[in-house]
């Protein structure tokens, strides 16, 4: 058994192509058929000639009609495709601010935290120089004293 064929299997231009040939098929085997009838038929030349005339109408009258409903088809799919096309630049739109506004946070949150780290950072070393510099005038003195002993 061959493998069966889905309609989700053919892509937008394998159906077109496939409805064309479709089309194009059921106009030549109308044609093809109205003048095999018309021809076979028992009739006088006069009435075969008008019977012709009228088929021929009949068959541009259905092919005004298959382009008509195909030009509404291909004006569905463009539409539908210009409608997805602006809902997927509007998602894109938004996920793109979301990523900056998340980009912007982080930004922020960083900025706060080397602020707080920085401040700390400055308390601990003025904190530690005071030290620092206590223990060095502790030395002076205790060196003064010393020398003074001696």
């Amino acid at each position: 058994m061959g493998k069966k064929i889905k309609l989700e299997d053919y892509t937008m231009s394998e159906e077109r192509g496939v409805a064309k040939g479709l089309f194009l098929g059921f106009l030549a085997g109308g044609i093809v058929g109205g003048v095999l009838a018309l021809l076979y038929a028992p009739k006088s030349g006069k009435e075969l000639r008008q019977d012709i005339r009228n088929k021929k109408d009949e068959m541009l009258d259905d092919a005004e009609e298959y382009l008509d409903i195909a030009k509404h088809k291909a004006q569905d799919i463009i539409n539908e495709g210009k409608k997805r096309s602006e809902e997927l630049i509007s998602d894109a739109k938004k996920k793109a601010g979301n990523l900056l506004d998340d980009a912007n946070n982080i930004l922020n949150v960083a900025k706060e935290k080397t602020s707080t780290s920085y401040e700390t950072a400055k308390t601990k070393i003025a904190d530690e120089s005071a030290k620092v510099k206590d223990a060095i005038k502790a030395g002076v003195d205790a060196y003064k004293e010393e020398r003074n002993k001696i």
